[in-house]
């Protein structure tokens, strides 16, 4: 695993216990379509699988009952209102801690695999790099923390500058970097070696719209090489513009899953200015909603969008003028919000 400190890397945890019953149809349950990355069409193992993990300090649970996969090379999106238990799940998938019980699998390997976490990347949200240090020194630094031949250590900082756009600052000192520098060097760190997973905690938090964009850019081109990435974040936007999967849990259990059409639903509003009609015309009209007044509005509410012109047609055909169709569509934060408040 890419780190991001010259903190020694935990031990590896023993296997977590056996999940019961009741999670073998929760992995029924979450798991994906196979992948098919081998020769002959040969299903791969998702790039994270988690059933039932469950973390508990005394008498505080942080975690209760995780379950989720997560496909090979898809960008995948953990979202949930603070103290959700999203920094618990990631500490556990990345054998940071020890959960309390339930299964993991990360890369087609148990949690804690040596070999295997030196095939991860992590940004974590709160890290300190050595102020008195360059940025080139750094990333060599953690090159030699992970064992990568010292031929390659001086042209994958280069590379890493270079991707995370501080060519022209990595022979400054990391002390007099601005927040948003240092959050695009550690996201530097994170990719060196060519992680296969890339776990991102708030990687944009501090940057500009400028930055937001390019930590973007550099998401989806490591999705166009086969790179898995889980991204932990709070900004829903960051979420829309990247992510092709999300996961919502909330008081550390998954309460939605899916794509963000699947999320969100496909069902819209259409604010419509109509006149030359009586009162209440759209009694008239069959079902097609919840109609409600809106100033010199009407609204329809729990729409398809393949029926609104259906709708503009059945409303001239009353005789009526329709001045203006406005649909609005439902957002994330719109259903993110109705999930919380339907636990």
């Amino acid at each position: 695993m890419s780190p991001t400190s010259s903190a020694e890397r935990p031990p590896a945890g023993p296997p977590l216990a056996e999940p019961p019953e009741s999670a073998a149809r929760l992995t029924r349950a979450v798991e994906p379509s196979p992948v098919t990355g081998l020769p002959g069409g040969v299903p791969v193992s998702p790039a994270i699988h988690a059933i039932e993990l469950r973390k508990q300090y005394r008498r505080t649970v942080a975690l209760e009952g995780l379950s989720l996969s997560v496909r090979r090379g898809e960008i995948f999106g953990f979202l949930g209102p603070n103290g959700a238990g999203k920094t618990t799940a990631v500490k556990l998938l990345l054998s940071l801690v020890r959960a309390t019980s339930g299964e993991a699998m990360v890369l087609g390997a148990p949690v804690g695999d040596v070999e295997t976490r030196r095939r991860i990347g992590y940004l974590p949200e709160l890290f300190r790099f050595q102020s008195w240090l360059t940025a080139h020194e750094v990333l060599v630094l953690h090159c030699r923390l992970m064992s990568l031949p010292r031929g390659r250590w001086n042209p994958m900082a280069g590379a890493a500058l270079a991707t995370v756009g501080l060519s022209d600052r990595g022979h400054d000192r990391v002390g007099g970097f601005s927040k948003g520098m240092q959050q695009r060097l550690g996201l530097g760190v994170a990719l060196l070696g060519e992680p296969e997973l890339v776990v991102l905690d708030e990687p944009t938090s501090a940057l500009d719209p400028v930055g937001r964009h390019q930590v973007r850019e550099i998401i989806r081109d490591l999705r166009a090489r086969g790179t898995t990435v889980f991204l932990n974040t709070h900004l829903l936007e960051e979420v829309e513009h990247v992510c092709d999967r999300v996961a919502v849990i909330d008081k550390g259990q998954t309460i939605a899953i899916g794509t963000l059409s699947e999320l969100i639903g496909q069902q819209t509003s259409v604010r419509l200015r109509v006149s030359g009609l009586d009162e209440r015309w759209w009694e008239r009209i069959g079902d097609v909603g919840r109609w409600s007044i809106d100033g010199d509005w009407v609204l329809a509410e729990a729409i398809e969008p393949r029926q609104v012109p259906a709708l503009v047609t059945a409303i001239v055909g009353l005789g009526g003028q329709v001045e203006a169709v406005i649909p609005q569509h439902k957002s994330l934060e719109d259903r993110f919000l109705e999930l919380l408040s339907e636990e």
